[in-house]
């Protein structure tokens, strides 16, 4: 079984070797140890490699040589099932090579005596002799203080801040000419009519522009500009005639 400073490690090994990777508890840094080449998978492969030229040389004499070729390659198919399954040696040898490995990586790691946690050069606060989450460096512990206060500033001035003063409401108008929702431009949106107003001669009130008669006191919107005295033409809704003074 295996028994490691820190529970935070990854198993990188294979049948051809064995390799870990130790991780910080605080960053999750890692650091991997060296690769290490497993002694039970060369001899397996040397085993095989024999048996592939055994059965290689029994295919050319033919025979008894044939026979002992095949043979050969048979045991050391067994052999390759056997260590399928890992066989004891290798595992003394798996052992023996996370043993290697923590003692390569440990000087890598600081242990605090605070929470037990392993962590590396960078999570470890040396004027404290603790790790950075039991005592924080106090430039970064000041910052980070600095940085919350100014989020929590901002939102509450952000609550009581007006950022728009507009009106909610909106007006439909009425297009005088196609009697359908005209939109809220200077013309119609189905007809192109235009959507201004024009001012009652009589009361003085705001009439849409192509209406004839005032909605307010009822007068005609042309009413005739033409003088009853000098017959001249004036623009309507003129109270005085332009050209000899008499009233319209």
């Amino acid at each position: 079984m295996l028994h490691s400073f820190t529970r935070n490690y990854n198993d990188l090994s294979t049948d051809a070797g064995f390799q870990f990777e130790f991780f910080c508890d605080c960053c999750e840094n890692g650091f991997k140890s060296t690769f290490k080449q497993s002694s039970t998978y060369g001899k397996r492969q040397k085993t095989e490699r024999f048996g592939r030229v055994a059965s290689s040389l029994g295919s050319l004499l033919g025979g008894k040589a044939h026979d002992l070729g095949w043979a050969l390659e048979r045991g050391s198919n067994a052999i390759r099932d056997r260590f399928a399954g890992q066989s004891p040696e290798w595992r003394k040898e798996h052992e023996a090579a996370f043993d290697a490995a923590q003692e390569e990586v440990k000087p890598h790691f600081i242990k605090c005596t605070s929470c037990n946690k392993w962590v590396c050069p960078d999570c470890w606060n040396e004027d404290e002799g603790l790790c950075i989450v039991c005592a924080p460096r106090e430039a970064s512990y000041v910052a980070q203080a600095r940085n919350r206060a100014m989020r929590r500033n901002i939102d509450e001035v952000s609550e009581t801040a007006t950022v728009w003063q507009g009106k909610l409401e909106t007006r439909t108008t009425q297009c005088p000419k196609c009697g359908k929702p005209a939109g809220s431009g200077k013309f119609c949106n189905n007809c192109g009519a235009p959507l201004g107003t024009n001012r009652c001669p009589n009361c003085g009130a705001q009439v849409a522009l192509g209406l004839k008669f005032c909605g307010e006191c009822g007068s005609p919107m042309a009413k005739s500009g033409k003088c009853p005295g000098c017959g001249f033409e004036n623009e309507p809704g003129t109270k005085f005639c332009g050209e000899c003074g008499a009233k319209l």
